[in-house]
Parts: structure tokens; sequence; C-alpha cells
């Protein structure tokens, strides 16, 4: 870390800047994600297995692209150029939703949206871990999630504050979310500094391949996996308050607290993890995530579903930033971008058959049973997680024995 970003506080220049990005994106983003499935429902009238396809082809998309743009920002050690067209892609794809009149259109927005976030995550993750001290990686993973979701808080605020203002005109909103997007494109140009290397001869470029991770890796990516598979998209929370008795105009509002207490909660967990052990706070999230979706299960009243998002903001916290900063200690140095555009893209495929699965469950068993279903595999995933935690031990000391 050079001394021009020691001036911004225990963070780099990139990860104050990055954090941001993330904000102005967010704030576009969370303007119009909690309207969509309501749009699709009231405007469109689809039903929510169609919902879980459309946000399941919209996650793989971009998990397909994570893997690809990881090993290219690695390979060709381009970092912001591939970042920026990420964000920028992102942002076009607003005009999209906002001219949508069916479901297929809106499908081709989220996977637009979603296209442009495989290709910016990965090589935005591998800055923020190449302009940080490792002892504060999982600081500074938290105070980027933080910075996100403060973003998530103000898009839903603004949207409540809109739909009164445009008689619930949903298009107008969807319009209006291009603005930050376009503040983020321009941060991005202006304060975004990429790591000057040297190019690496043809043979010692990286492959995309598996070879280069150890077991840890590819223990905690099957984890991860399994745990996505039954972490379904956040719509079928927004449809399950709607349900239980949150008045539409009002379910913004309950998304707005969960990103709230997403926010505040996300840097004490990262520095909290630094201090006492990122897989402690990572087992703490898996069962957390158990016990909420239990609660979503059995809910019965408006007072529940505030509770729950509370608590789903959480959890959040304590995972998001905390397991990418757990991933970026046990992969090599070379391949960081690649080991996240995987990382990422094993959880976002997840998402297909995840969201596949919670709404045939919804539609053909009870709402109740797609978060049965997610606090099972939350439990199962705590209990192979408590596994690695114990096999990394063992081998940490059987290495010290040996030396």
């Amino acid at each position: 870390m050079n001394n021009d970003e020691k001036t911004y506080l225990v963070f780099g220049r990139n990860v104050l800047f990055t954090g941001l990005v993330s904000f102005f994106m967010d704030v576009s983003s969370e303007m119009i994600y909690p309207l969509v499935p309501l749009f699709l429902v009231g405007v469109l009238g689809v039903n929510m297995s169609m919902i879980g396809l459309i946000e399941g082809i919209a996650e793989s998309t971009a998990s397909l692209l994570k893997v690809f743009s990881g090993w290219l920002s690695d390979r060709t050690m381009q970092r912001k150029n591939l970042m920026l067209a990420g964000y920028a892609i992102s942002t076009l794809s607003r005009p999209i939703m906002a001219m949508a009149g069916s479901w297929q259109q809106v499908l081709a927005s989220r996977c637009t949206d979603r296209l442009g976030k495989g290709v910016r995550t990965s090589p935005r993750d591998a800055i923020i871990a190449e302009s940080t001290q490792s002892t504060h990686l999982g600081r500074a993973f938290s105070f980027h999630r933080a910075m996100d979701t403060l973003g998530a808080v103000i898009g839903p605020a603004i949207t409540f504050a809109l739909l009164g203002f445009f008689n619930n005109d949903y298009r107008k909103i969807f319009w209006l979310s291009m603005v930050p997007g376009v503040i983020a494109v321009i941060l991005i140009i202006l304060f975004i500094q990429e790591k000057k290397r040297q190019p690496k001869p043809e043979a010692e470029r990286p492959k995309l391949t598996l070879k280069h991770f150890d077991w840890k890796v590819k223990f905690f990516i099957v984890i991860a996996a399994l745990f996505a598979l039954g972490n379904s998209s956040d719509a079928f929370l927004i449809l399950r308050a709607g349900q239980v008795g949150i008045p539409v105009t009002t379910i913004p509002v309950v998304y707005l607290v969960f990103n709230l207490v997403y926010s505040l909660s996300a840097l004490p967990a990262g520095i909290a993890a630094d201090k006492f052990g990122r897989k402690r706070i990572i087992l703490l999230g898996f069962v957390l995530f158990a016990g909420l979706y239990y609660g979503f299960a059995v809910a019965k009243n408006g007072s529940a579903i505030w509770l729950l998002f509370g608590l789903y903001g959480l959890f959040m916290g304590l995972t998001e930033g905390i397991q990418k900063a757990f991933l970026a200690t046990i992969i090599p140095p070379d391949f960081k971008a690649t080991a996240f555009g995987v990382y990422a893209a094993t959880t976002g495929l997840a998402m297909l058959p995840a969201s596949l699965i919670a709404g045939w469950l919804w539609d053909h068993i009870s709402p109740a049973a797609t978060f049965y279903f997610g606090a099972a595999t939350a439990s199962l995933s705590a209990i192979l997680f408590t596994v690695l935690i114990v096999f990394i031990h063992y081998s940490q000391r059987l290495t010290v024995r040996e030396s």
C-alpha cells in the first residue's frame, strides 16, 4: 500500500472508491429490484414458477461470466477496464425494463443487468484484495459490502417516496434508476487506479483450471454452492411479505430495513472477523440463516416479517463480505480474480435450480415449503463448514509438526 493510499483511513484509495461505485450502482439496482416481482405479478400477470425461472436464468447469466472475467483479468492484468464495462452494461439494462411489455423483456433486462455484474465482480474483488493488507481483508470486504448495501437502503427509500408521487407508475422509476448508475461509471473512470504489472510470458499466464486450488478452496466452494441452492431469490421473500399482509406500498420500506441492518452490521462484522476469526463468523451466519428461513416458513403476521427481514440483513452482514475475505486467505496470489470468479460462478449458477425449486415448491406444495427447504440446506452447510474448520485446524497442526 503506497503513501497516497494510507491517507484513506485503514482502507486504500481503491477500496474507498470501489465502495462508492457500488453504493451508487446499488441505489440504481435497488430502486427497481423490490418492484420487479410486483411488476411481473401485478402488471404482467406472471406466476411464481415463471418468476423463479426469470431470476434463476438472470443469476446464472452472471455466474457463467464471472469465471471467464476473473480468468481474463488475471491473464491480461486488466482489472479496471473489465470493472468499467460491467457497470456500464448494468446501467444500460434500465431502459429495457422501463419499456418492457412482456416477461421476456423483463428477462432480457435482468439478464443484461446480471451480465454486467458477471463481468465486473471478479476483477473488482481482485482490486480490493490487492489494495488491502492481509490483516485488514475482513474489514475491507465488509466496508465494500456496507457501502454497497447503504445504496440498497437509499434505493428502496427513493422508490417508496416516488411510488406515491408517480401514482405507482413503476416505469418512471425504472427510467430514473439510470442516474445513479451513470454516476458509478464516472467514478470508476476518474478515481479507480489499477496496479501496474508487467505482462507475463504466455507460458506463465493463468490457465482456466481448478488445478491452481487446493482441497480447502474446493471444499469451501462446494459448501457455498450447497448453501446457495436453498438461498433462492429475494423476490420470494418480498412476495412472502405481501402474502402475510404487508401492503404493497410498504414493501419497499421492509426491504429498506433489511438493507439498513445489512449495511450497519457489515463493517462491525468484518472487524470482528479479523479479530476473532472469519470462520466463526461465517458459521454463525449459516446457523442464523437456517433459523430465519424457518421463521419465514411459519410467519403468520406482518410483525414477524419485519423482524425476519431485519435478521436477514444481519445474516448478510455476517457472511457476504467475510466469505470473500476468508477465500482470499486460502487462494494463491496469482489467481485471485480466477478464484473469486469460480466462487461467484458456482454460487450464482446454483441460483437457477434454487429459484426453480423455490417457485415449484411455492406453486405445488406451499409457500412455507420454499423456506423449509432453505433452512435445511443452510443447516447442512453449517455442518459441512464445521468439518472444514476441523480439517484446516488439523492440517495446520500437521504442517507445524513436519516443519
